[in-house]
């Protein structure tokens, strides 16, 4: 690190500590920080968190189906599974690696923070995943134990080794994680040989998805960029309905707790569940992903019915966000939308504010302190502002490397994000797509997403999905599948008069396929497995 970058990290870490301090994360009384503190010393960040929001907070910190944990009870139950997880893993050589595949619930987070105290490396398995995803990450993670929910049972079972199930809704298991915990003491546990990982994985949409490995943060500037655009604060209560095993949901769920406010999580999204507990527990700030948002809208009058006054942060995150959605979102709650563009690799690289959003509602915002984003052409220079290129980022949080070895940051150590898009004068970043998904089409440049951007704004297709085809004319077109709003008869016609007037020809659809449903998996993207069988049904 040469002294001018040196210099450039230590004023953004002075930023950061004041970003902090705004937000009430210091503002508590110094001997319970100083207890919190020592908590962190002795387990780390993310296996003293529980200790730490104990010594500084009270109060409910998670309500979950089950019912309310408070702040002690968090710490008292991690304490029991990481003292009773060294005791399991007793004798294994190395540190160990523990699968975590859970929906969101308390003890999701539970065993999270319990096996980082223990030192473990933390791997985040997706809610998507079935037997043959869970075997083949296994092995290349090199799991030593999974904890899981019992409807994931089947995939769990791919892998060979020591299991609790989490989550269950009939008769206690024997596996059961309740099991584990109840016959261990919630002592402090000793301090780790060694600091924790965790291990988050891409969203997979096609084969295997790749690790991304992450030391326990140690810049102030991961929690306070995000706090810098999305101003979260303490005693409050957050619905998140966005996945915590994904980055975005997990991000939350930390700095919610830090901050001391209420965490509130559903095992399954239900809109009109979602609905009832944004108004009846006075949710001040909903997280989610674009999917989960739109069904909340879908509801139409028992949303603007609804006493949600205390609502003032509706954030958006783990897929693009359209402007229709945007738009719908400013008319029935207000100026309150936030949207996070990021990648697993780099953890979060822009947010756009409700004033960006108000400019330019197609935007994905501009980075945080510590983030820098620059736009590049195919030799790597940087290209002015409004000229379209490969959008390469560098981030606190992000990885050098896959757990496979692989790389995607270059020499400079920015790292392509694989998305293409522009940088406008004000420094707003807009993405226009993936880089693998954009086809040429009659010698133009053509991305999926332009045209699912326009399907989605009209009023009566509830989902539509893009995809690149061949075309012996054009070399490649595109094929939409297109899910009606129920009780409509929207046709191809239509569909095309809606396209024309917003699209030149060359976005125009080839195929129109109009399906009962579009799967969606949990970060609010179209699986890959999903496009391939509609293709193969609609070829």
């Amino acid at each position: 690190m040469n002294l001018e970058t040196a210099l450039t990290r230590a004023q953004n870490e002075i930023t950061a500590a004041g970003i902090l301090r705004k937000s009430g994360m210091f503002r508590h009384n110094p001997r319970r920080l100083a207890a919190g503190a020592r908590g962190v010393g002795q387990l780390g960040p993310f296996g003293g968190l529980p200790a730490y929001c104990a010594a500084v907070h009270s109060g409910v910190a998670i309500v979950d189906d089950r019912g309310e944990l408070t702040f002690e009870n968090f710490a008292r139950r991690t304490n029991r599974l990481a003292n009773a997880l060294l005791t399991e893993l007793r004798g294994r050589a190395g540190r160990p690696s523990i699968g975590i595949l859970c929906r969101n619930h308390a003890d999701a987070l539970v065993t999270l923070c319990g096996a980082a105290a223990t030192g473990a490396r933390v791997v985040l398995l997706g809610s998507d995943f079935g037997p043959r995803q869970v075997a083949a990450v296994a092995e290349r993670e090199k799991l030593d134990a999974i904890v899981y929910d019992e409807e994931f049972a089947e995939a769990a079972a791919a892998f060979v080794g020591p299991k609790w199930c989490a989550w269950h809704d009939g008769d206690r298991p024997s596996d059961a994680l309740e099991r584990l915990i109840a016959g261990s003491t919630d002592a402090v546990p000793p301090r780790p040989k060694q600091a924790a990982a965790l291990v988050i994985l891409t969203s997979g949409t096609s084969g295997i998805p790749k690790g991304a490995p992450r030391g326990e943060p140690t810049t102030l500037m991961l929690t306070a960029g995000l706090l810098q655009r999305i101003p979260l604060r303490g005693n409050e209560r957050v619905l998140l309905s966005a996945p915590v095993f994904h980055g975005w949901g997990l991000l939350v769920a930390v700095l919610v707790l830090m901050l001391g406010s209420t965490l509130v999580m559903h095992r399954r999204f239900d809109a009109r569940r979602a609905l009832d507990d944004l108004a009846r527990l006075e949710c001040s700030t909903f997280i989610a992903v674009p999917t989960m948002i739109r069904r909340l809208l879908a509801l139409g009058d028992e949303v603007t019915s609804a006493n949600l006054a205390a609502l003032q942060i509706v954030a958006s995150g783990g897929a693009r966000l359209d402007p229709a959605l945007v738009a719908q979102v400013q008319d029935v709650f207000g100026p309150v939308l936030h949207n996070l563009y990021g990648s697993t690799e780099a953890a979060y690289i822009s947010i756009a504010t409700p004033d960006d959003l108000a400019i330019a509602p197609d935007c994905a915002g501009r980075p945080p302190v510590g983030n820098t984003v620059r736009i590049a052409d195919v030799h790597g220079n940087s290209v002015p502002a409004g000229t379209e290129g490969r959008i390469l980022v560098r981030t606190p949080g992000q990885i050098e490397a896959y757990t496979d070895g692989t790389s995607r940051s270059g020499a400079d150590g920015f790292l392509d994000t694989g998305d293409r898009g522009h940088l406008d004068p004000a420094g707003r970043l807009f993405v226009a797509g993936r880089s693998d998904s954009m086809v040429v089409s009659g010698g133009e440049n053509v991305f999926p997403e332009e045209l699912e951007i326009v399907l989605h704004a009209h009023p009566a297709i509830a989902d539509a999905a893009v995809t690149p085809v061949e075309d012996p004319e054009f070399g490649q077109r595109l094929r939409a599948y297109v899910v009606r709003v129920e009780a409509t008869d929207l046709d191809e016609t239509s569909i095309r008069a809606h396209v024309a007037a917003e699209l030149p020809r060359s976005r125009m659809p080839r195929d129109i396929v109009f399906v009962e449903e579009l799967p969606r998996g949990s970060s609010g993207k179209v699986l890959r497995h999903t496009i391939d069988e509609l293709k193969e049904t609609h070829s």
